[in-house]
C-alpha cells in the first residue's frame, strides 16, 4: 500500500489516493500531501461550500473561490494571510 505523510491530519504513513483526483499541478500536489481520508473528508465539506456559497459555475470566480477553500482545508496553515473567515467568497 502507498503511504503519504498527510498535511491536513499529520498521519506519517496515512493511505495515500490511488490517482490524481484533479488534473494538473494541484492534482499533483492533493495526491502527494493528502491521505484518502482526508480527501473523502473535503469531498463531503466541498457540497457544503458549495451550498452555503451558492456558487454558480457558470462564474469562473467559482472554481477559483472553490480551490481556494479545498486548499485550505487540505493544506491548513499554509493560507495567504488576509483575515478571510472560512467561507468567504473571493472577491
Amino acid at each position: 500500500m502507498v503511504t503519504v505523510h498527510c498535511a491536513r491530519c499529520g498521519r506519517p504513513e496515512a493511505p495515500a489516493l490511488p490517482r490524481q483526483p484533479l488534473p494538473g499541478k494541484l492534482g499533483a500536489e492533493v495526491r502527494e500531501r493528502a491521505c484518502l481520508d482526508c480527501w473523502n473528508e473535503w469531498q463531503k465539506m466541498e457540497v457544503m461550500v458549495i451550498n452555503e456559497l451558492r456558487l454558480n459555475f457558470m462564474d469562473p470566480a467559482a472554481q477559483e473561490t472553490l480551490t481556494r477553500h479545498m486548499k485550505e482545508f487540505l493544506f491548513p496553515g499554509e493560507a495567504k494571510p488576509g483575515g478571510e473567515s472560512p467561507l468567504t467568497p473571493l472577491k
